[in-house]
């Protein structure tokens, strides 16, 4: 009988796991946990020294600190209300622009509108948004788009004053500026994820859908949007993430003024910028309050974020089943 020329080969593929398997396997895990241990304990030092130096500005200023609307170094009165106002409300207007758009831009870019060539080059050119530096984001803000919208904007408000959204005119910096400027910074983030998120519903799916009968954008809207909501969902839980966290182009385009308004073109600020703007000429007492104001930014941050992923877990089983 002759013998098996491949039998070395299927010996060797489908033997045991010899020692060294086993040892590059032990090396592996330990590598892997030691990198999420270190995770956990930078996190937890930044959460330790932010509170340690927040933690006399916390007992002198209690929780009012964080209901308070005057920031006045001189009378030693410190409150973030304000900016706890203007950080909300300009990442959740960066993100209604910003996410709807990146969304659409990921339809365009998954659903056959475009040959895969092409759509591969408007996908670069959307992520390479990604790269431009902030402060430049703040300059075009400041030189470009501010002179672009004053017109529209004051158009709006001597037209509609009386609707709250157009209370103000835009004189110069104001949250429209900052809040579309930040839409375009976060849009490479929701735009990337949510591709990824439509190309990993299987074809069939979609073809299935036009078996059925469905028109091009019924298939889109009622299967393919459905299917892909949870990977959706992260792309905007990381946007808005994002928009929170933004510190140079706010400081530039928001108007770092210390009040509460509704008017899309009033002036306002957010903790970001409050921490850039102020720490440079703080004192001890305006750096513990600084530090507080810094600690609740990271506490809202990632209570935003255990919020976004009870949404995604909820939309998963909702729409994927599982």
């Amino acid at each position: 009988m002759a013998s098996n020329p491949f039998a070395h080969v299927v010996t060797k593929v489908c033997g045991p796991p010899s020692a060294a398997d086993y040892g590059a396997d032990k090396l592996l895990r330990a590598v892997v946990w030691g990198a999420a241990a270190v995770i956990l304990l930078l996190v937890t030092y930044i959460v330790f020294e932010l509170g340690r130096q927040a933690f006399p500005a916390m007992l002198s200023f209690g929780p009012e600190f964080l209901y308070s609307t005057t920031w006045d170094v001189q009378a030693k009165q410190f409150g973030i209300l304000p900016e706890i106002w203007g950080t909300l409300y300009s990442s959740l207007l960066a993100l209604l622009l910003g996410g709807v758009l990146g969304v659409a831009i990921a339809i365009f870019l998954t659903q056959d509108f475009l040959d895969h060539r092409v759509s591969n080059v408007f996908r670069t050119i959307v992520e390479m948004l990604a790269a431009i530096p902030s402060v430049v984001y703040g300059l075009w803000g400041i030189y470009v788009l501010i002179p672009l919208i004053r017109p529209g904007a004051n158009w709006l408000h001597d037209s509609l004053g009386w609707f709250p959204f157009f209370g103000t005119s835009l004189s110069g910096p104001g949250m429209a500026p900052a809040a579309l400027v930040l839409a375009v910074m976060i849009l490479p983030t929701v735009a990337a994820i949510s591709v990824d998120a439509f190309k990993r519903v299987p074809y069939k799916v979609k073809e299935a859908a036009y078996g059925m009968g469905t028109t091009r954008w019924e298939a889109i809207l009622k299967v393919m949007l459905p299917s892909a909501s949870s990977g959706i969902l992260a792309a905007l839980v990381l946007g808005f993430g994002r928009a929170l966290g933004e510190t140079m182009a706010l400081a530039m385009l928001i108007g770092n003024s210390n009040q509460i308004s509704l008017s899309l073109f009033a002036p306002a600020n957010t903790l970001a910028s409050l921490l850039a703007s102020s720490f440079p000429e703080a004192g001890p007492i305006e750096v513990q309050a600084l530090m507080y104001a810094a600690l609740a930014l990271l506490a809202i941050t990632l209570l935003v974020n255990v919020f976004g992923l009870w949404i995604m877990k909820a939309a998963t089983r909702k729409f994927e089943g599982r």
